[in-house]
């Protein structure tokens, strides 16, 4: 946050400082000029007047000219403010209107410029004796033998002082422009600089752990917004959180349940030297369906890795899609009647032709049919069915178990989302079959009334006709393509964060 307060005082208030600083010396240097452009101007105009006079008795012979000389320095009328000086020949000040006559040595360029300047007018501004004055020469010419130029100083003192006054208004209007835009600018960077940092330190409290940290939105603009995403971010990674550690507990149970029954058989089988051939028979059953089960699992997790690394790779090829959906409808039967249930299938006499990868899809239907068997009670009917509707082969698997709930069904297909905490499961099996029908072009549907039973209805494209050649050369050339270097492996979870269920 200091960074960006530095910012600002090296690029805004910088900027208007620097700016106003001109403008002030700039103003200075403008009244300077306007005001000693005008003490030179009255000057010469009041030099004017006493020149044309000058000329005037040198022409008339009846006039003493020295004592008309003497008279106008005598009585100047504006010596209070000006004094008149008039100059010989060689340089040397012969009578002023103050009465006084200055040192011999008195240094007087504008005289020495004026004499030498063609239109016999010349001008000093600078210090003389300390004070800061402004001399104007003019060349008498002819008016006299005697008489070689008049001289006019002026001092600059209360000229000065005059400037130094305006200077001091504009400086000070300046110093109140800077004092306003940092009061103005200071509650405007608070306002920013404030909600960041407690941004800054809410953000860091969440990448920490703490979920639990909310931003209180103060104001309907960028910032709030800014807040409502932080909040909004906190809250969907609490809840990636949960679905994690309930994902974590529930593969573990399931992990653990066929390792507990695998581990107990083994052990019957291996201390028991005298075991009947029904008991090995059905130990040996349970070992081999609990390894399935297993096997399952892991390629479960291992599908669903691949997924989330976008790694994962479809073996199209064509394919009857009705032929798959009975070999995973078998699958279930047995267990369905082993559980009290019944498990209702009529394949149609059809021959649907697909362009898919085989393996996947056998995946999908057997994912779905255990997810409605696994949500059933004993005595719950599930119907698998198949139709065709234009060019796409539609596919249903309907429950009368519990059911998904109005809340939950949005989120069904979500990765580790479990509606039903009693049921077994991952919570991946759902969002793993969604994806693969979406790579196959097609759709995943979800609907369920809680109590009542629930209906995934399945949707892919029938290959056409002429589609062989194109589909099978893309086939081909996905077949070909290099594997990918990354090995695929299961997203790394913390076995400290598995329950003991």
């Amino acid at each position: 946050m200091k960074k960006i307060t530095r910012r600002w005082l090296v690029n805004g208030l910088g900027v208007i400082f620097v700016i106003l600083l001109g403008v002030m010396i700039a103003f200075s240097f403008g009244v300077r000029s306007f005001y000693y452009s005008s003490v030179q101007q009255i000057i010469i105009s009041r030099s004017s007047v006493i020149s044309t006079l000058l000329q005037t008795y040198a022409q008339d012979s009846s006039v003493n000219f020295s004592q008309e000389l003497q008279n106008i320095v005598e009585t100047f009328e504006y010596r209070e403010t000006m004094e008149l000086m008039a100059i010989d020949s060689s340089g040397k000040v012969m009578m002023t209107s103050s009465g006084f006559l200055p040192e011999e040595d008195l240094p007087m360029p504008d005289f020495e410029g004026a004499m030498s300047s063609p239109d016999g007018i010349d001008v000093y501004q600078g210090r003389i004796g300390g004070e800061n004055i402004m001399a104007v020469s003019v060349a008498a010419g002819s008016a006299s033998e005697n008489l070689a130029a008049t001289r006019y100083v002026v001092s600059l003192e209360q000229v000065d002082n005059q400037i130094l006054l305006l200077t001091a208004i504009i400086g000070s209007v300046c110093l109140a422009i800077i004092l306003f835009v940092i009061f103005s600018s200071s509650y405007f960077i608070n306002s920013i600089v404030n909600p960041v940092s407690e941004i800054a330190e809410t953000a860091r409290r969440i990448a920490q752990g703490d979920f639990k940290a909310r931003l209180e939105k103060k104001n309907d603009d960028e910032i709030g917004e800014l807040s409502d995403v932080i909040n909004y971010m906190a809250e969907e990674l609490a809840n990636s959180e949960k679905l994690k550690n309930d994902f974590i507990s529930s593969v573990s149970h399931e992990l653990r349940t066929p390792l507990t029954a695998i581990r107990g058989w083994g052990e019957t089988m291996l201390m028991d030297e005298n075991i009947d051939h029904a008991t090995l028979e059905t130990g040996m059953g349970v070992i081999m369906r609990e390894t399935e089960r297993l096997s399952d699992m892991v390629e479960e997790l291992l599908d669903f890795s691949r997924m989330q690394s976008g790694r994962m790779k479809l073996v199209k090829s064509k394919m009857d899609v009705l032929a798959e959906l009975s070999e995973a409808v078998i699958m279930y039967t047995e267990r369905a009647k082993r559980e009290g249930m019944l498990l209702i299938y009529d394949e149609p006499d059809l021959f649907v032709p697909v362009f898919g990868d085989r393996g996947k899809l056998r995946q999908v239907f057997i994912n779905v049919i255990d997810n409605a068997l696994k949500y059933s009670d004993p005595g719950d009917t599930t119907t698998v069915s198949a139709r065709v509707e234009g060019n796409n082969i539609i596919i249903e698997v309907e429950d009368t178990g519990c059911g998904i709930s109005a809340a939950d069904l949005p989120k069904i297909k979500t990765k580790f989302y479990k509606a039903n905490l009693t049921r077994r499961g991952s919570g991946i099996g759902l969002a793993v079959a969604d994806e693969i029908i979406q790579m196959h072009g097609g759709r995943l549907d979800v609907s369920s009334v809680e109590g009542e039973g629930t209906t995934v209805t399945i949707t892919l494209p029938i290959m056409e006709r002429g589609d062989d050649s194109t589909q099978i050369a893309e086939a081909t050339a996905e077949k070909a393509a290099p594997p990918s270097d990354a090995a695929v492996h299961l997203n790394k979870l913390d076995l400290s964060d598995i329950e003991d269920n």
